[in-house]
């Protein structure tokens, strides 16, 4: 599996947004679009300056693939699975992205960031009805139950308490006693705040 090895508070800069992906540093001082919120590189103010058509539709793009943390095929193949279906094309891919097992486990406070979640699911922390997963790109759906393995309980209680602030989207109930999460619903945009313009995505994927 392909991992992007670059520094992400310099992918933040390059979006000129928080992408949140640090964990618990992104909501402090120490984040780096506190102190430099330009773009990285000598050249950035004069490439803000001049923004086309396709550089625009690039940059939704790339600032949703560093968000969920996915490499460039495997996007591609999202959007094409969300074009493919029925209804609206960007809610399909949102849905997607949003099922996935490590976005849910993040979204839930069991994890700090989605890069963690990854990590704990590629070492079999997790159960999906009652068996072992180990695969982070795992589409839940509706009525699955996600479960910690007896052994891992206590550091994964460590970790969900340390994000215990996190808000819990509608479409998941969580069971903090048990560390148990049910998928009551699939996600919808209203499920979701980031200030992503779908259809330019959609639209990179159609020239």
């Amino acid at each position: 599996m392909g991992r992007d090895r670059g520094l992400k508070c310099r992918q933040c800069r390059r979006e000129e947004e928080k992408l949140f992906l640090k964990g618990d540093r992104c909501y402090t001082p120490k984040c780096s679009i506190e102190k430099r919120a330009n773009p990285p590189g000598e050249q950035s103010k004069r490439w803000r300056s001049r923004k086309s058509p396709y550089l625009i539709r690039l940059r939704e793009k790339q600032k949703l693939r560093r968000i969920y943390g996915i490499r460039e095929r495997q996007f591609r193949n999202y959007v094409l699975s969300a074009k493919q279906g029925k209804g609206v094309a960007g809610d399909a891919l949102l849905s997607i992205l949003e099922r996935r097992l490590d976005s849910v486990l993040y979204r839930s406070g069991f994890a700090a960031s989605r890069t963690q979640a990854r990590q704990l699911i590629s070492h079999g922390h997790f159960e999906i009805n009652g068996r072992r997963m180990d695969i982070p790109s795992y589409l839940v759906k509706e009525n699955d139950m996600i479960s910690v393995k007896e052994s891992r309980l206590s550091w994964i209680k460590e970790i969900a308490a340390a994000n215990k602030e996190r808000t819990i989207p509608h479409w998941i109930e969580k069971d903090d006693a048990r560390l148990k999460l049910q998928v009551a619903r699939l996600p919808g945009t209203e499920d979701v705040n980031y200030t992503i313009d779908f259809d330019r995505i959609i639209e990179f994927y159609s020239r």
